[in-house]
């Protein structure tokens, strides 16, 4: 007689705020966890924009096994789909065993089909995840962009003998140009949006929701600092970095144009990996790069290496591929529309669109 998988006495059922404390506990504890698996980031999406998350908990025995965090997109008058994890790189399921992973998206399916969306998108940090045969549906995958993770040593004074000459006159450029850095916390949140929204437009980019950033710093905690780069009196540059377990990663960094020539980007940074070494993280996530592009180059100056990323999508529409996207053309042209507009517009019509957008 075959013994039962042990798939079937694993138990799936979506986590409330009840379950915060052993959702992050599972996620502190597992190799391949990001900042962004940790329940503030639920806290936040809904806090700030309203999108509804299924926060599904594997367990056996009362003993958390697994977890698959999701946020259901449904933006007006066109079919949803459910996003593990919107706004960031990586996402994804987290689990002691293929056994629990398979049931967890078997879970997600069937939350899929009961909300109509049109496909599961999946940010992983592998190629496979697994066959997905069980699923007998479609899965399409996209890989062309990297993370940049650098490896960091014991020490900043390790880190900065391990650097090019080129990249320390760079960093010593910045402190000639009398620029400062310092950190920062709620009381600043203005200035920083004042710095990032001003790029984004200039990026021609619609910017994120104040509210956005005022909810990540509020429900990350001890998991969050805020950096600040100063000429004299005035904010020229800011980022935010977050943390878990040996590893912590830059989700948003930003200066003002008018300033690059001082360098203020270097020394935001360097403050930032000085930080990381110091106090004992392992790894410093950059952030996602198309390889051979200007990010790209950027972070790979200070010895980041890249980490491919494969997001999978699980379409459950026949008509969808899971891999919707405006050519090319089209967002160019939109680019450089958003560029010419003025700032306290680009602010207010920003965050209507940015909360759609899941990248």
């Amino acid at each position: 007689m075959t013994t039962p998988k042990l798939l079937n006495r694993i138990n799936i059922r979506p986590a409330g705020d009840g379950d915060k404390d052993r959702w992050d506990a599972y996620v502190r504890g597992h190799p391949y966890a990001s900042a962004y698996h940790l329940f503030a980031w639920k806290k936040a999406v809904e806090e700030a924009y309203g999108h509804r998350a299924y926060y599904l908990l594997a367990e056996e025995d009362n003993v958390v096994k697994g977890v698959l965090p999701l946020i259901y997109f449904n933006p007006p008058f066109i079919s949803g789909c459910l996003v593990s994890l919107p706004f960031s790189d990586v996402g994804d399921v987290l689990t002691d065993d293929e056994d629990t992973e398979e049931k967890l998206i078997m879970e997600a399916a069937a939350l899929a089909k009961r909300l109509n969306v049109k496909f599961i998108e999946l940010r992983s940090r592998q190629a496979r995840l697994s066959s997905f045969e069980y699923l007998n549906l479609p899965v399409n995958r996209r890989s062309h962009k990297v993370r940049m993770l650098l490896e960091l040593p014991e020490s900043s004074e390790m880190l900065w003998d391990g650097f090019k000459s080129k990249l320390r006159s760079q960093i010593r450029k910045a402190e000639k140009n009398n620029l400062s850095f310092e950190w920062g916390g709620s009381g600043d949140m203005d200035s920083f949006y004042f710095v990032f929204s001003r790029n984004m437009r200039d990026l021609g980019s619609p910017v994120h929701a104040r509210e956005w950033f005022d909810a990540v710093l509020r429900n990350y905690g001890k998991n969050i600092r805020l950096g600040l780069t100063y000429c004299g009196r005035q904010l020229i540059g800011a980022g935010v970095v977050l943390s878990v377990n040996n590893m912590i990663c830059l989700p948003w960094a930003s200066t003002l144009r008018e300033y690059n020539q001082l360098s203020p980007n270097m020394l935001l940074y360097w403050n930032f990996l000085k930080y990381a070494s110091d106090n004992g993280y392992k790894t410093f996530d950059f952030g996602r790069s198309t390889p051979g592009e200007g990010t790209y180059k950027f972070k790979e100056q200070w010895g980041a290496m890249p980490v491919p990323l494969c997001w999978h999508y699980i379409v459950m529409e026949k008509s969808s591929t899971g891999l919707d996207e405006a050519p090319s053309s089209g967002r160019d042209n939109m680019a450089r529309l958003w560029q010419k507009l003025p700032i306290g517009v680009a602010n207010r019509l920003g965050p209507a669109i940015r909360k759609y957008i899941s990248l």
